[in-house]
């Protein structure tokens, strides 16, 4: 199947739609139609995009249980000539799917590796959410441990985003209401299909609401960074007056109390300097 331009072997990582079908690329599609084989975690999931597409194609079953067997077969594939196009049950492949093995693999036998752009649970869930994204943390699927989801919802600085279930859901809400029940919190629930919902507010009426109304379907949950607390403004200007006292030069002493506080610089140096040093 191969055209003459592809005599060389190659891996295509190959992002599928996350519901909608219709959200395939016409380069997926190409990729498709062309390879050699293609490596799948479910072939029966494939096999529905690919009769949508009228599509036949060589599948090759390529999942979590069987990816360090199945890798070194199709990088032998791969080294012969062959084209393998590898997709996950939806999304991008290697986010909290299947394929790092895969692609390890070739990569240490030196074959070449094309990942195609495409659709994205984390990436739609982020920008629907309205949070801020110019910083943000992925962090596949939650801890099912208090201890641990405690730790990864507390020490977020960053707007996070997180594969949840929906029968853990209220509980998730529940565990970051008890940390901070106005931190801003974006449900996005069975994202581009029929009955998507995107449900935005604070993590304690949402936590309310999906107690009440419990959730079906995929979900994807962000989660607003940790809200900086700031420290008592009297409290600062002492901490600075200490370090001053100590021998510390006041400009930059008032600019480390300043990141550490969350107090501004000008205002503490102006106070003490009001105060006398």
């Amino acid at each position: 199947m191969n055209t003459p331009d592809d005599a060389v072997g190659r891996l295509v990582v190959c992002p599928t739609p996350i519901g909608n079908l219709r959200d395939v690329t016409l380069r997926v599609l190409d990729t498709l139609r062309d390879a050699d084989a293609i490596a799948c975690e479910d072939t029966r999931r494939t096999r529905v995009l690919l009769d949508r597409y009228e599509i036949v194609g060589t599948l090759v079953s390529y999942h979590e249980h069987n990816e360090r067997e199945s890798a070194c077969e199709l990088v032998k594939r791969i080294l012969g000539g062959a084209v393998v196009a590898l997709v996950s049950d939806a999304g991008t492949p290697l986010v909290s799917d299947p394929g790092w093995a895969l692609l390890q693999e070739c990569l240490a036998a030196d074959v070449p590796v094309e990942v195609l752009p495409g659709p994205s649970s984390a990436l739609t869930a982020l920008v629907a959410s309205g949070l801020p994204s110019e910083r943000w943390r992925f962090v596949g699927f939650l801890p099912r441990k208090r201890g641990e989801l405690e730790r990864v919802l507390g020490e977020s600085a960053e707007t996070l985003v997180a594969f949840e279930s929906p029968g853990r859901l209220a509980a998730t809400l529940g565990v970051l209401t008890a940390l901070d029940p106005q931190r801003p919190v974006a449900v996005c629930r069975e994202l581009t299909k029929l009955h998507e919902e995107v449900r935005r507010g604070e993590a304690g009426e949402l936590a309310i609401y999906y107690t009440q109304n419990p959730a079906r379907g995929e979900i994807v949950l962000v989660v607003g960074a940790v809200a900086k607390v700031k420290a008592d403004h009297n409290e600062a200007v002492a901490a600075l007056r200490a370090l001053v006292d100590a021998g510390a030069r006041a400009r930059p002493a008032a600019t480390v109390v300043a990141k550490l506080t969350g107090v501004g610089a000008n205002d503490l140096y102006r106070a003490l300097v009001s105060k006398g040093t």
